[in-house]
């Protein structure tokens, strides 16, 4: 499918070509893209991992921003936290099947960016 033909089908969805406001997608792609939940969505494309593990992935993110992206993530039904009754706890995070799928577009996504990244940062500058 090209470019305009996707262009298309949005307006099909969008006619004005952009998402309204107060449309619901909005607050998903804010969700979804947002700097730490993009980098926890794709962390979770290896397999489960625990807090500490996507801490260290996800490199600079606060334990508050941490906690904030995954229970969003988690209430959108992208993220799936499975809590095991152990001395020490022990929870682990998954994606759900929407959250497969959703990673599924956002991987080559974050592919064309790091292949262009440095070149588009050193434009800026």
């Amino acid at each position: 499918m090209t470019v305009s033909n996707e262009v298309s089908d949005l307006r099909a969805i969008y006619p004005d070509g952009v998402i309204a406001a107060g449309c619901p997608s909005r607050t998903v792609l804010d969700h979804v893209t947002s700097k730490w939940g993009l980098l926890v969505l794709v962390s979770l494309t290896e397999g489960p991992l625990r807090w500490s593990e996507l801490r260290r992935r996800a490199d600079g993110v606060s334990e508050k921003m941490l906690a904030q992206t995954l229970r969003t993530l988690e209430t959108d039904g992208f993220v799936h936290r499975e809590a095991f009754p152990v001395i020490p706890p022990r929870v682990e995070y998954s994606l759900t099947p929407m959250g497969e799928e959703l990673a599924g577009h956002l991987v080559p996504l974050l592919g064309w960016v790091a292949a262009r990244a440095e070149g588009i940062v050193a434009r800026s500058r």
